[in-house]
């Protein structure tokens, strides 16, 4: 499935909080903990979007780690290794029930 610009933008727009050009004046201190909790913000002028106010991300949390899974598997299993009767009966096992 093929997605346009438009349907990406108009997916963050209509999830992002909206404030009005009045909010960035009078209640900036909220805009400014919504900024600090990474949210963007869509900013409207008499019901019309100017402009988009986004978070500062720094270079860290633009790449975020990722998952060591290995690490992960050998932490519950350690070096056990199944035979091939066990891995059929948790198959069937994760299988019982369902219907398809």
């Amino acid at each position: 499935m093929k997605v346009d610009a438009f349907q990406t933008w108009t997916y963050f727009v209509h999830t992002m909080k909206t404030v009005t050009v009045r909010d960035l004046r009078n209640s900036f201190s909220m805009i400014e903990a919504w900024l600090s909790e990474g949210e963007d913000i869509r900013i409207e002028k008499r019901g019309q979007p100017i402009g988009i106010l986004s978070a500062w991300r720094d270079e860290a949390s633009l790449h975020p780690a990722k998952p060591d899974f290995a690490a992960r598997r050998r932490a519950i299993w350690g070096e056990r290794v199944f035979t091939e009767a066990e891995v059929a009966a948790m198959r069937a096992d994760e299988l019982d029930g369902e219907e398809g």
